[in-house]
């Protein structure tokens, strides 16, 4: 089942994990994390919204998650995400 995102102005767009880990490698960059560590935060985003089994999400609820699992990395690449 595919799976859309609907932006903040309301338009809906197919939920796409590269944005969450480009997003990520800007928020770590200059940052000790590892590009690994990245891809499996963004992999377990992923999972976790396809197991809601909801056909559209709310960008808001991507960035919470991926903020919750962040904050645990680095609290400077929390802070720049957020």
């Amino acid at each position: 089942m595919p799976l859309f995102v609907i932006k903040k102005d309301g338009r809906r767009e197919a939920f796409d994990s590269e944005k969450i880990l480009k997003g990520l490698l800007k928020a770590c960059e200059k940052r000790p994390v590892s590009f690994e560590r990245l891809k499996q935060i963004a992999d377990e985003v992923e999972s976790e919204l396809l197991g809601r089994m909801e056909p559209e999400v709310p960008s808001s609820l991507i960035g919470e998650l991926v903020m919750d699992k962040l904050k645990d990395v680095d609290d400077v690449a929390y802070v720049r995400f957020a």
